[in-house]
């Protein structure tokens, strides 16, 4: 089916569903899921990314300790959620975490030694675009690690999730779920736009040639992980801005949160005021103007 034109394709928003095509709300009604046109999507987004602001004012005022993994097949949409996660938020309360391969160092180390570095400490997020979970994905397919090491990481990791909740930290796991057809498309999309280029890697050809080594490895992984303690979130992904909401609503729905004192106003000080004489502008270094907006 053709796609409408972008000023009024509806994005369908299905938040928590207790069942397909069903949407659960906070009083515990239930209700089909709403259809969204590119204003509506746009005024949604920013009112979640409000309650996102308040979110962390409350983490950063209670000392919580949140992380949040994204995982997913490539071209899945992990950047864009998380890029709209964090547009508002304080980035030095909240930190990306994107690493790279393993280097010789990090590959003597004990698995999960590189991703502890990272965690949050009291009062801040980490947001792990890819995570731990590596090694049940790409390491296992493109075999870079053993089935040994395969085999351990999926009967320790239960125990090394349950341990971080132990010491107080809030784990939320995304997958991020996309079609093949869709990500045939945004791969094609990729190789032809020279500002997404970057992101298409050697790797990325693999992920199209095993796919179904991919779709097994993820099984096994949520056969071994998803537990009571520590589910999987899966946000079906073909349409982007669909599983931005759903996942950033469904996000604010798991932190117990409050909203701030609303009384609460900050009153500006007054402006210094002393004798002073300024140096000429013209001994700056001015950037040239070659544009102007109106």
């Amino acid at each position: 089916m053709a796609h409408e034109a972008e000023g009024t394709r509806t994005t369908r928003l299905q938040v928590h569903s207790p069942a397909p095509g069903r949407t659960e709300w906070e009083d515990g009604s239930v209700s089909a899921p709403q259809e969204l046109n590119s204003k509506q999507y746009e005024k949604e987004l920013l009112r979640l990314q409000t309650e996102l602001v308040y979110m962390q004012e409350w983490i950063v005022a209670q000392r919580r300790r949140l992380v949040v993994l994204f995982e997913g097949r490539d071209t899945a949409g992990k950047d864009g959620a998380i890029k709209r996660i964090t547009a508002y938020l304080n980035p030095r309360t909240c930190r990306i975490v994107a690493l790279p391969a393993p280097d010789s160092r990090e590959r003597t180390q004990w698995y999960f030694q590189r991703y502890v570095a990272h965690l949050p400490p009291a009062g801040e997020i980490a947001l792990f675009n890819r995570s731990w979970y590596n090694r049940a994905g790409v390491e296992h397919v493109m075999g870079y690690c053993t089935p040994e090491e395969y085999e351990e990481f999926l009967r320790v990791c239960p125990q090394f999730e349950q341990s971080l909740q132990n010491e107080g930290i809030m784990l939320v796991k995304y997958w991020l779920s996309v079609s093949d057809e869709e990500q045939e498309r945004r791969f094609n999309k990729r190789l032809t736009d020279p500002r997404k280029r970057w992101k298409f890697s050697p790797t990325d050809l693999q992920a199209r040639a095993r796919w179904v080594d991919y779709a097994e490895a993820k099984d096994q992984m949520f056969a071994r992980t998803d537990t009571d303690e520590s589910p999987w979130h899966v946000v079906e992904a073909d349409d982007k801005r669909t599983a931005r909401l759903n996942l950033i609503s469904h996000l604010l729905s798991l932190i117990a949160y409050e909203h701030p004192d609303k009384a609460k106003k900050v009153k500006l000080p007054p402006r210094q005021r002393r004798r002073y004489k300024r140096p000429p502008k013209q001994s700056e270094r001015e950037v040239p103007v070659r544009y102007t907006v109106s």
